[in-house]
């Protein structure tokens, strides 16, 4: 009886999230990958051309699975524009203070591999930039006058208190951010 091509996919993508959140991206090799998914190499570059497009595939997954988790939990959690911002770093900070952090997968890749023009680094910049816009968006709906300029501050915020939580756990960086970006969001919204 063969393993339908879905779960291989499935047990190798998953498989490289444990071994790149645990151990880094670059020092995983192809051959430990094998070996946790139980495949063959062949199994693997059936599904995944090279490591760099399983690498991107993994940082898609988590950008789609993030995002999705995180848009929901803000839009339970608040209905103005407004709250919603505020409701990011309320998420966020639950988010970096659960016992399943090990930092942002995407942050983490894009150290990783810095050179900017790089796939790998591109996923990972996308992802800021969309959630960079879904700021704005939000910061221009709550009446920001300059809801691009609140947006790029919340995010840094937001990026920073992650590295921060990577660094030293239980720095309590979300609740640092999260008083922060209310103070930026009075100042910026009436």
């Amino acid at each position: 009886m063969s393993t339908k091509p879905a779960n291989v996919r499935t047990r190798i993508l998953l498989a490289a999230k444990e071994l790149f959140s645990t151990q880094g991206i670059r020092a995983t090799g192809v051959d430990t990958i094998v070996k946790s998914a139980n495949i063959n190499k062949m199994s693997l570059y059936k599904h995944f051309s090279s490591k760099e497009a399983l690498i991107v595939a993994y940082l898609q997954n988590s950008d789609s699975e993030f995002w999705s988790w995180f848009v929901e939990q803000i839009e339970v959690n608040a209905r103005t524009p407004k709250d919603k911002l505020i409701a990011i770093f309320d998420v966020h900070a639950g988010w970096l203070v659960s016992p399943d952090f090990q930092g942002c997968p995407l942050i983490k890749a894009s150290v990783e591999f810095p050179d900017q023009s790089h796939p790998v680094h591109q996923v990972s910049a996308a992802f800021y930039r969309k959630f960079r816009s879904y700021m704005t968006d939000l910061a221009g709906q709550a009446g920001a006058q300059f809801p691009e300029r609140l947006a790029g501050q919340l995010c840094v915020l937001f990026q920073g208190a992650i590295v921060s939580e990577q660094l030293q756990r239980n720095s309590v960086a979300g609740n640092y951010a999260k008083l922060a970006a209310e103070i930026l969001i009075a100042i910026n919204i009436e």
